[in-house]
């Protein structure tokens, strides 16, 4: 085991990886910015070695400066936690060109799934399910109408050039067909001076549900249950919890086992988030993600594994601590991410922390690097607590989570407490109909509403 683990990270992401290595007995080093002098994870590791500046792409994203670190600290092993350098092929390869273990899994896959296009062609090699549509660009009305009739009404035409919506149409049955591919055409070219376009099956009302994965390297693989992520403002994540409410035990053992055999085929090592659009009980395949997630700890809620010593324990080249068949899921689990912004408007709201309570009791758990006095810089991600509450079942937990809210003290910046407060009381949510796009439409008419309230 290894004796020495560097942190190449910040925040509550760094202290959570402190905290697994210290119960294993492995000494910790820590590398921070100047802005993070006093940071909690730099305070309680066993070494702190300042790496740049306050800009992260001076610091945590600075190569060079944190193997240097390593280097000098004589530590084993680099675990990169999530963002800045954990799906960084690079820099995992020159992490293992100089003799350190990587926290991680095998560069080639990390690039090959960090390149959207290799990443679907892997993802139908190894049998998981792509959204269906044209095999490439469309070249006539008639197969078009050809492709369309295959997959079904309605579908979807996208500008291969495209983003941001332009030459993209929702074509709702055969007769609509040619004039919308037409004026797909059109637009694209307009905007993007190329009029190919493809088809693909429109999702309406899809979810967002993950499944988190840890292979050993050698094909030996679990799966660990999935989360439903659909709760997304401008696609990026609120609320997460597992199981997910739309799923049945059923579907779950069956797309769990597809998941797992793809990563026993691909000899993955360590921990993963393979990431579908789900819909009508049918999934899709979008991404993959060859780290840790922010939302793992819903996952070790429900099944009482640390993916984090289990991260550890892989790279290490220990076997996987558990088979699937002693993987049970039992209760409910919800996250809220808390975020220093206006609670309103979103805009960062960074500062110090004047007052600091964080909620306790039976099955309530904060993963967070804040403390009394604390400033929250104003250089990086916004996200500085994560609210983890268990329950016995949904409304089990729903209940322990209204409470935790309730007791959850934050003062001095502002922060996203009151939303997930006004979120959890929502009829949609307390019954888990919601979708990936019920969010924004949530958010539009609260808007809407204090602006009528403010004008009346």
């Amino acid at each position: 085991m290894f004796k020495k683990v560097l942190i190449a990270n910040r925040g509550e992401i760094a202290l959570r990886v402190h905290r697994a290595c210290r119960e294993m007995g492995i000494r910790t080093v820590a590398v921070h910015s100047t802005a993070d002098a006093d940071a909690m994870h730099v305070r309680l590791a066993d070494e702190a070695i300042c790496i740049g500046p306050p800009s992260a792409t001076d610091s945590y994203l600075n190569i060079p400066a944190i193997i240097s670190a390593a280097e000098i600290a004589q530590a084993d092993a680099i675990h990169p936690g999530y963002g800045f350098l954990s799906e960084n092929a690079r820099f995992a390869e020159i992490v293992q060109e100089h003799r350190i273990t990587w926290i991680g899994p095998d560069p080639e896959h990390i690039r090959k799934m960090g390149d959207k296009v290799e990443a679907k062609r892997t993802a139908a090699a190894l049998g998981l399910p792509l959204v269906p549509g044209s095999d490439g660009p469309i070249s006539s009305t008639e197969e078009a109408l050809e492709v369309a009739e295959k997959i079904g009404y309605p579908v979807l035409v996208k500008a291969a050039s495209g983003g941001g919506g332009r030459g993209m149409k929702v074509i709702p049955d055969a007769a609509s067909l040619p004039a919308l591919v037409s004026q797909a055409k059109s637009e694209a070219k307009a905007a993007f001076g190329d009029d190919t376009v493809y088809i693909e099956k429109y999702l309406a009302e899809p979810r967002h549900i993950e499944f988190q994965i840890f292979g050993d390297g050698q094909g030996g693989a679990v799966h660990m249950g999935e989360r439903d992520c659909s709760l997304q403002r401008r696609h990026q994540k609120v609320l997460e919890e597992a199981p997910s409410p739309a799923l049945s035990a059923a579907e779950r053992a069956r797309m769990g086992e597809v998941v797992r055999q793809a990563i026993s085929k691909l000899k993955y090592r360590g921990a993963g988030t393979i990431e579908f659009l789900w819909e009508n009980g049918e999934f899709f395949f979008i991404e993959m993600n060859t780290r840790l997630q922010v939302e793992h700890p819903v996952t070790e809620a429900i099944t009482g594994l640390d993916l984090v010593r289990e991260q550890i324990r892989v790279a290490a080249g220990l076997p996987l601590s558990v088979t699937q068949d002693q993987i049970h899921f039992e209760g409910h689990a919800i996250e809220c991410r808390i975020n220093a912004e206006d609670p309103a408007s979103f805009a960062p709201s960074p500062g110090r922390v004047t007052d600091f309570h964080q909620p306790g009791g039976l099955h309530v758990r904060v993963d967070s690097a804040l403390y009394d006095g604390y400033r929250i810089p104003p250089y990086y991600d916004s996200l500085i607590a994560k609210l983890i509450v268990y329950g016995a079942n949904r409304d089990e937990c729903l209940m322990r989570l209204r409470r935790a809210l309730e007791e959850f003290v934050i003062h001095g910046p502002k922060t996203t407490i009151p939303l997930h407060q006004a979120l959890i009381e929502d009829p949609d949510f307390l019954n888990g109909d919601y979708s990936i796009k019920w969010l924004e439409r949530w958010l539009a008419q609260k808007a809407s509403e204090q602006a009528a309230e403010a004008a009346a």
